[in-house]
């Protein structure tokens, strides 16, 4: 079996449709775009960090940083904002 045959990009639709859901952003036909490389950036971090930290998920009862490992607790945007 070669590795080409091992390859889904099930995950990869799956996380580029809840990026789409989810930040106005990345939706066609719109003004909210960002107009600065770094805006977009921005916006995709705090995404990320929100989505792993602070969401819980239906499936794990948890956020994927719990289950982890990385923190014991969920995390409110305050705690995500002041992070380093």
């Amino acid at each position: 079996m070669s590795v080409h045959d091992q390859i889904c990009t099930l995950h990869i639709e799956r996380q580029n449709l809840t990026m789409r859901m989810h930040m106005r952003k990345l939706t066609r036909l719109t003004n909210g775009f960002s107009k600065k490389w770094g805006n977009l950036q921005a916006a995709l971090a705090l995404h990320f960090a929100w989505f792993n930290f602070c969401r819980v998920h239906k499936s794990l009862r948890a956020t994927p940083a719990m289950e982890s490992g990385l923190t014991g607790h969920i995390w409110n945007m305050g705690e995500l904002i002041n992070a380093n």
